[in-house]
């Protein structure tokens, strides 16, 4: 039976139709993907992430603690300071993609998957040397507001000094209309946008807070359909397509976050013995109709990767997707097998989109 987020009852009144998602009862959309995804590109769109789970390190070697479990480098982070790892398992794949926060020197948090908040904290605990730990996952209620207008619509309700100056950067206690929320400048869409974390019991308040404030500017109610056809543009992995605990992440094109050179942690020597095979790539459909995950590419004969993710672009008006490709074949001619019929690929840079 699948969970419900706090704000649950909103969805239902704002009409989303609702569907399973990692193991919560998540709107998949409300006036359509269409309309959602282009309002976020043009205006702002408003996020349900309450799945999301939270973790929070504490002690005099939380930063130790915790760099030990990560590819990327966390020491010298600022307070106030957001970064984007990969937790790694012994084999050198991934457990999660994760972003960390660092609100103190001896307090950071951890963002994770929804669907993998009980593996990564299990995972966690059971390698932790060093720090408290505490998951904070169940208390917490998590919106996106993503888009142009974001900044503007977050100026009518809080003042300018809670607002995050710099990408990848948070306030962790702003006054909102008079509540207390955590702000982030991070985003999962390729636009400018904030994440607002919050407890659970103001979760309807502050959602309809920002829900109104928005709606001069365009704003509309977002669910997982446009979530994903954003992020897809934006060239950004989603863990289970993207990233496994079977894909070595030396393979995902995510390098500025595995850092091999810094001191020991878990991975290290998997990853760092491991020669890259593959290597994620997107791709432009060069014909008429659209390459979902799991479909084989072909050069010729041969079998030379999948497709990971796969969407027909909004934006761009042509299907786009995200590939696992053997490495020495980007310049090939290439085709994707779609239920049987050969589909013509081209290879094109990360991200398919860019905001200006």
């Amino acid at each position: 039976m699948s969970r419900k987020t706090a704000l649950y009852q909103t969805h239902l009144d704002l009409g989303g139709k609702m569907v399973d998602f990692a193991g919560f009862s998540l709107p998949v959309q409300y006036s359509g993907i269409m309309e959602e995804h282009r309002a976020v590109r043009t205006a702002a769109g408003l996020f349900d992430v309450s799945h999301m789970g939270e973790f929070m390190f504490r002690g005099k070697d939380a930063e130790s603690a915790l760099n030990a479990l990560l590819t990327n480098d966390i020491r010298g982070m600022r307070d106030g300071q957001v970064r984007y790892s990969l937790l790694p398992n012994e084999r050198g794949g991934a457990v999660d993609d994760v972003l960390v926060y660092r609100e103190r020197e001896d307090r950071f948090w951890l963002v994770v998957n929804g669907a993998n908040v009980a593996k990564d904290a299990e995972w966690i605990k059971s390698r932790l040397r060093g720090a408290d730990f505490f998951d904070w996952s169940d208390d917490m209620s998590q919106i996106a507001l993503q888009g142009p207008a974001a900044e503007s619509i977050l100026r009518t309700l809080t003042d300018e000094r809670n607002i995050p100056e710099a990408y990848y950067t948070y306030v962790p206690h702003a006054d909102v209309k008079g509540f207390d929320v955590c702000i982030s400048r991070t985003g999962y869409t390729g636009e400018d946008g904030f994440e607002l974390y919050f407890m659970n019991a103001v979760a309807e308040q502050v959602y309809n807070l920002v829900y109104e404030a928005g709606k001069p500017f365009g704003l509309l109610p977002c669910g997982l359909g446009a979530r994903d056809t954003l992020r897809l543009e934006a060239g950004m992995p989603l863990y289970g397509h993207e990233l496994d605990e079977d894909i070595p992440v030396n393979e995902t094109g995510l390098g500025f976050a595995v850092k091999v050179s810094k001191e020991n942690f878990v991975g290290k020597d998997a990853i760092a013995a491991h020669v890259p095979e593959y290597a994620r790539v997107g791709a432009r459909v060069k014909e008429r109709g659209i390459v979902r995950e799991n479909c084989d590419v072909y050069c010729g004969d041969e079998i030379v990767g999948y497709s990971t993710s796969g969407t027909h672009s909004p934006t761009m008006g042509y299907g786009i997707c995200m590939l696992r490709l053997k490495r020495g074949f980007a310049d090939k001619e290439l085709f994707a097998d779609v239920r049987g019929r050969r589909v013509a690929l081209e290879i094109v840079p990360l991200p398919f989109y860019k905001r200006k």
